[in-house]
């Protein structure tokens, strides 16, 4: 192992054997032997990845991608099919809730069985006992049998044993997602907290905000592989594109057509046509048309998720047949639920357009300020009075993620302080 590394994974492939009808006793066993047929399905196709020590990183991606089973392969649970796995330090685990506990012997007696599977004596425990049942919260519970616990409370007494039995790597399976939101903030600052000492912490979470707080690194897993790698701010916005634009590879193809656009390779005659044919998201004269829209990143990159705060620009490619001087061009941000969040045109700007033959029209959003959710927008042509030219509503949709914990439709920048009047 390197040195300064905590943890190294080397080309790791894990394949499952999944019976497609399996014998469950003697008689179908002799009678139906072919019942016992199964096909291997690999998950984990040759990942690799270095973890340096005090390092945090997470893993992400879709359900099956195989984030779940490289935790487990870590902790030893099971054993890779081929590669290797070197982890310095003692480890501690949050894998499945509650693991590890007896349902029948007390929040106490389990704090005990469990502290020792990690490492610790009866000696080293009995000096940190109080201070978990402490931090679980679960003072007037304790010495009741753990099955007659909620699983929030089951959470709460194996998070609180996992920090703190002094681990030098802690491996933690979506667990944050249990519990109430206070306790959930609680076990959260006690992750920063522990990394601040050097703890080396891997994470397996959807919670992509977390991830943001806690980690250097994010490893996008896909189809077994990594897909991925670098800093959170970096590769989830690739992952989310990827999930927004169900199963697309923004990687491959950033700018997609079919889900972006709505520009037909047919004659223009046709598209006039179309025009013509109004219905209630599409209208208008015809005289000047929108034959797509797109949304692009500060990079240039065509996309349909974007990072709160950051500018978007909104590109329409348009044709107009005769020469027009009073063209104004107007968008509309709504919501999914169709309430309207902001809405302009270049008549409100006091932007003038004239306007023939085929030409492109832009709107850079300056750090755009929405919040986290999904969002339709409108485009339109028309003259300042009001009349269309061409109006379609609901052209594409879009979404807003942000990179911490706030809600809401709006992304407003703020900074807090403090004046201190004691003195």
């Amino acid at each position: 192992m390197q040195e300064g590394n905590a943890i190294e994974v080397k080309n790791i492939t894990k394949a499952f054997k999944v019976y497609l009808d399996k014998s469950n006793n003697i008689k179908d066993f002799v009678i139906h032997g072919n019942r016992r047929r199964y096909e291997r399905r690999p998950v984990l196709r040759g990942i690799s990845f270095e973890v340096k020590k005090g390092e945090a990183i997470g893993l992400i991606g879709h359900n099956g991608c195989g984030k779940s089973t490289t935790l487990k392969l870590l902790t030893r649970i099971m054993y890779p099919d081929s590669g290797s796995i070197e982890i310095k330090g003692r480890v501690s685990s949050l894998i499945e809730l509650g693991a590890g506990f007896h349902p029948d012997m007390s929040g106490r007696e389990n704090i005990y069985i469990n502290a020792s599977i990690f490492g610790l004596t009866k000696k080293e425990i009995d000096t940190r006992v109080e201070d978990i049942i402490a931090f679980s919260e679960l003072e007037e519970f304790i010495d009741n049998p753990v099955r007659t616990y909620s699983s929030g409370m089951y959470m709460r007494l194996a998070f609180a044993v996992a920090i703190n039995v002094d681990a030098e790597v802690l491996l933690i399976d979506e667990i944050l997602a249990v519990g109430d939101i206070a306790f959930q903030a609680k076990c959260f600052n006690k992750l920063k907290e522990i990394k601040s000492q050097g703890t080396t912490i891997v994470i397996v979470s959807h919670s992509l905000g977390q991830i943001e707080q806690i980690c250097e690194t994010s490893y996008w897993i896909h189809e077994g592989l990594v897909k991925m790698s670098g800093a959170p701010r970096d590769v989830h916005p690739y992952y989310l594109d990827y999930m927004g634009n169900k199963g697309t590879d923004p990687l491959e193809n950033p700018a997609n057509d079919e889900l972006i656009e709505r520009e037909t390779e047919e004659p223009q005659e046709a598209v006039e046509e179309i025009i013509e044919k109004e219905d209630d998201k599409h209208f208008g004269s015809g005289d000047a048309i929108i034959k797509s829209v797109k949304l692009i990143d500060s990079d240039g990159k065509v996309k349909t998720n974007f990072a709160a705060g950051s500018n978007v620009t909104i590109e329409m490619v348009c044709r107009a047949k005769h020469l027009i001087k009073d063209a104004v061009f107007g968008i509309g941000i709504f919501s999914v639920d169709d309430k309207q969040i902001f809405g302009t045109n270049t008549s409100i700007d006091h932007v003038t357009m004239e306007i023939d033959g085929d030409f492109i029209v832009s709107c850079q959003i300056k750090d755009l300020p929405l919040g986290q959710g999904e969002y339709k927008l409108d485009v339109a042509i028309h003259t300042a009075d009001g009349f269309n030219y061409d109006y379609w509503r609901d052209y594409l949709r879009f979404k807003v993620y942000t990179l911490n914990q706030e809600v809401g439709m709006l992304h407003i920048e703020r900074e807090w302080s403090k004046v201190d009047r004691s003195k």
